[in-house]
């Protein structure tokens, strides 16, 4: 009888779990972002991607625009990025910092330690022969010449010219002309001019004198001598030259004017914003940069007959990788499907209408860079040639139509396809890029190779290959949180209704968007997750959308792991591979050091150098913290094949540059990082927390992997010696984790970095095993604040839920998820209308950090065993998961009712021992490589 029932329970429980899996695949139905109406803004688009070509679908409808990128478009080329001979200043610089003088210390190492920019040997000269021929060219400051043929621009233009249609990626020089009215009595007088700030100079006339000219961003107010004004209208003529980036007039909060001297804007003539333009040279000397930015390739616009329309929807359906939009004109449907395919490496558009013979468009492409062509290919392809401007690297891109009725014609300029059934779009796109140091490659037989492959399949198979292809990864996981009343809503409108309502299955949305993300822009074969991902819309994108390694990009593979989303990883570990080689050199030049280091940024080129400023260039735990990850790969597939062949040579390389660069700091006697930052806050200082956090770590994960492996014994007894050595963490006078050697925390600091709380999250230097030390984070943390960028407020979430605080943790989820873009018309931390993460502005990061933190509230297993449930917050008392990932090698399925776990099955994919916990109960199972174990509620095997 006893048995008897024990066989029922477990049918039943096994039913359960049953029941549990299939609702789960069918919630997996229910993950679409939508909207009533098309983009309006670029962060209004909804992006697709297949790893290497991705794309923006604003879903217009007398126009559309698809703004898209290929991966590999970068501006610069392969370049040596270290200084030779950096390294005999290292030791004035640390000599300095010992003895208390940063500003000393900055100033040397700004001048002699900072790597080299692109273009730097002959920039001086050639910019400034160009700078004397283009000011010399002064005819357009008469107060009579004839500007009737100019254009017209409206200022000032706040985020530089290059925002401006027809100015995109213009640096060079520009005339801009206006008028004014003097009334009769004002004359007389001495005027003020002010224009406000201007990028970068100007020579600024007034009725054909000069009144003012600087070189620099400073707002500029220039006095007009009372005998060059009259009565009735002046002239002003400005002569604006911009080296790089964010050109012209481009005050805030300046106002136009001129008044009385003594006076001010408001008693004075306001100018008019409508100036008259000419550009002069749009062609100046390559300007020196440290860092390549990533660029966008082009736009595909296709444009079609006005028509009166109802029952408009765009939306993207994550489940699939499938974007649509559709409406109904003059009686007839019409629908839009677009996609990006992996397996054919195109993306495609289809076109279809419910009434036969209606789909009639035009398609053309456009590119921001300057000089590009497009020319007909055949009778149904268009092509495009373009070349970065700065740089070695160029494009081609092929638009190809598959029609089914209707009539083609093609030009050189675009395709019209008139009265077709139906109509779908492919393209393809591709650079001469094939490595960092090798750019011989043919876009051109690459785009035609990608067509002439599918010439003969139709869009259905395409459609499916990509769809089984995709769903490979994304079905790996499932998330179930529940329904709220806005579940039913746009997606704009949720994000604004989601603090004040509970909207659980908005989180599922976030959190499998986020994965979604991944999966576009970060395949094997391709390169990694920039910051933006994939997708970026300008010749000069926010920080050039690189590489930044002080958190970015390890956060954009946060959830790779844990979201069982692994080989997406692999464009990382190739980058890392890289790196490891061109950072030996910059470890020689900079530091005198065997192994290799990485600096805070890098890109397709893969510098290591440090860059930018040395107040917060100078940072050398950028390699180490990659190494970080290849450990945690290992630890949750236990692939020693991997450790052995890619990770460990990769971490042993990263420890031997810290073996010979820790230095003793001469007050303490410890091993300290000198000279180093606590990134991006505080400036070049002698240890800082986060970096003896981050090197204690890569220590014992390369001694952990010795002993694994088998190997490196002698350097494991290093490393171990060296460990014990290193400046330990430090708790403070108002009883915080110290960022610092010295007790200099400020309590009002509200900086979005937290880098000293790497020891909570990612790294395991500050566990429940050192409660003091977490206590003392814990108040570091509340210092610090709630408030940050989206991508601080995503590392805050992960922290709090390292510390156990669920509901603090989902406290900063919902300032993660709150609206970007639409209070206060200033933008803020949030998430954008297409979801995409806000710093602002866009970088995808956030995204990545957000859906980790989620799994990190649900389970744990950075310690000694796999922790059910460790944050989980009051507001998400019942869900179910499945597909969740655990270091060790396991894979979970679990459920909650009412805050209380109900049930959890284990597969473990490696064999070992599972260590389970749950509310402080500990389980261990020894288990067999590919089986699955079942538990009840109280962890009693089943």
């Amino acid at each position: 009888m006893k048995n008897t029932r024990s066989s029922v329970f477990k049918r039943l429980v096994i039913a359960v779990l049953l029941l549990l899996s299939a609702n789960l695949t069918h919630a997996q139905t229910d993950l679409k972002l939508w909207y009533k109406q098309p983009a309006q803004k670029w962060t209004d688009a909804l992006p697709i991607g297949n790893g290497r070509l991705g794309a923006m679908i604003f879903g217009g409808v007398s126009e559309d625009r698809i703004q898209f990128n290929e991966q590999t478009l970068w501006t610069g080329g392969p370049r040596a990025y270290e200084r030779e001979g950096a390294v005999k200043y290292l030791q004035p610089i640390r000599q300095l910092l010992f003895d208390g003088k940063q500003a000393e210390a900055e100033a040397l190492a700004q001048e002699h330690f900072m790597g080299m920019k692109s273009n730097e040997a002959n920039y001086a000269a050639d910019s400034a022969a160009w700078l004397k021929k283009v000011s010399s060219a002064i005819a357009p400051a008469a107060a009579d010449f004839n500007d009737s043929n100019w254009k017209t621009i409206i200022l000032p233009a706040a985020n530089g010219w290059e925002t401006i249609p027809g100015f995109e990626g213009l640096d060079g020089t520009v005339w801009l002309r206006t008028t004014f009215n003097l009334p009769a009595n004002m004359t007389g007088k001495n005027m003020v001019l002010s224009i406000g700030r201007v990028r970068d100079v100007d020579f600024t006339y007034v009725n054909g004198k000069l009144v003012g000219s600087a070189n620099n961003t400073g707002n500029r107010k220039y006095t007009i001598p009372a005998g060059l004004l009259h009565a009735g209208e002046n002239t002003i003529a400005v002569q604006v030259i911009n080296f790089f980036d964010k050109g012209g007039l481009t005050t805030v909060k300046e106002k136009f004017a001129v008044y009385p001297e003594g006076s001010n804007a408001e008693t004075g003539i306001l100018l008019k914003p409508q100036w008259k333009y000419w550009i002069q040279d749009d062609n100046p000397p390559a300007y020196p940069r440290y860092n390549a930015d990533y660029q966008p390739f082009a736009d595909v616009y296709l444009q079609f007959p006005k028509q009166t329309l109802s029952n408009y929807k765009r939306d993207l359906d994550i489940s699939n990788a499938t974007a649509h939009v559709s409406y109904k004109a003059n009686g007839v449907t019409y629908t839009r499907e677009y996609l990006s395919s992996a397996p054919d490496q195109v993306m495609a558009i289809h076109l279809t209408a419910s009434k036969l013979g209606s789909i009639t468009l035009k398609a053309l492409m456009k590119s921001l860079h300057k000089n590009f062509i497009t020319r007909k290919v055949d009778d149904y392809t268009l092509a495009l040639s373009l070349k970065v401007h700065d740089g070695v690297l160029k494009g081609v891109s092929y638009l190809r139509v598959q029609n089914k009725g209707g009539r083609v014609l093609v030009t050189s300029n675009n395709i019209t396809v008139t009265g077709a059934n139906e109509a779908t779009f492919y393209l393809t796109a591709a650079t001469n890029f094939k490595n960092y140091h090798d750019v011989s490659g043919n876009p051109e037989a690459i785009c035609k190779k990608q067509l002439t492959a599918i010439t003969h399949k139709s869009y259905a198979a395409i459609r499916a290959d990509h769809i089984k292809d995709y769903q490979k990864f994304f079905n790996t996981f499932s998330i179930v949180l529940g329904k709220g009343i806005n579940a039913g809503l746009p997606t704009d409108e949720r994000i604004l209704k989601f603090r004040e309502t509970p909207d659980p299955s908005f989180i599922t949305l976030y959190t499998q968007y986020g994965r979604y993300l991944l999966i576009s822009c970060s395949r094997p074969g391709n390169g990694p997750a920039n910051l933006q991902g994939l997708w970026n819309d300008l010749l000069t994108p926010p920080w050039g959308s690189k590489f930044t390694t002080n958190i970015n990009l390890q956060m954009n593979y946060w959830p790779a792991e844990a979201l069982n989303l692994s080989a997406c990883s692999q464009p990382f570990f190739s980058i890392v591979d890289d790196l490891a080689q061109t950072g030996k050199q910059t470890a020689k030049e900079h530091y005198g050091a065997s192994g290799w280091v990485l600096h805070h940024n890098t890109d397709e080129w893969r510098g290591t150098a440090p860059v930018n400023a040395s107040n917060h260039g100078i940072w050398v735990s950028g390699g180490a913290w990659l190494c970080h990850q290849l450990w945690e790969h290992y630890l949750y597939s236990q692939d020693q094949d991997f450790l052995k062949n890619h990770a460990y040579p990769e971490m042993k390389g990263a420890a031997e540059f810290f073996v010979h660069f820790l230095v003793k700091d001469p007050k303490t006697d410890y091993l300290i990082s000198a000279p180093s930052n606590s990134p991006e806050h505080g400036g070049l200082v002698a240890g800082p927390t986060m970096d003896h956090q981050i090197i204690r770590d890569l220590f014992k994960n390369c001694i952990k992997a010795s002993e694994i492996l088998g190997i490196d014994r002698t350097f494991a007894d290093t490393l171990r010696l060296k460990y014990n050595q290193i400046a330990p963490n430090r708790i403070g006078k108002y009883g915080q984790l110290q960022e610092w050697m010295e007790d200099k925390d400020d309590t009002a600091d509200t900086h979005r970095h937290v880098s000293h709380m790497w020891g909570v999250f990612p790294g395991t230097d500050i566990t429940s095993k050192t409660p003091e030390l977490m206590k003392a984070a814990e108040k570091s943390m509340r210092y610090r604040g709630d408030e940050g960028t989206g991508w601080s407020i995503a590392w805050k979430v992960n922290i709090w839920a390292r510390m156990k605080e669920g509901d603090h943790a989902y406290m900063m989820f919902k300032k993660l998820l709150s609206p970007a873009d639409v209070s206060s018309g200033k933008e803020k931390g949030g998430v954008y209308h297409n979801l995409f993460d806000a710093h602002p502005p866009f970088q995808i990061d956030g995204n990545f950090g957000g859906a980790a933190g989620l799994s990190e509230m649900l389970l744990q297993s950075q310690g000694d065993d796999i922790e059910l449930l460790p944050a989980l917050p009051s507001a998400l008392a019942e869900g179910n998961i499945k597909g969740i990932c655990a270091r060790g090698g396991f894979e979970l399925n679990f459920n909650w009712q009412k805050g209380r776990l109900q049930g959890v099955q284990v597969l473990s994919k490696t064999g070992g021992i599972c260590h389970l916990r749950y509310q402080g109960k500990p389980i261990s199972v020894d288990t067999q490589k590919g089986k699955t174990y079942r538990f009840n509620a109280d962890l009693k095997q089943i």
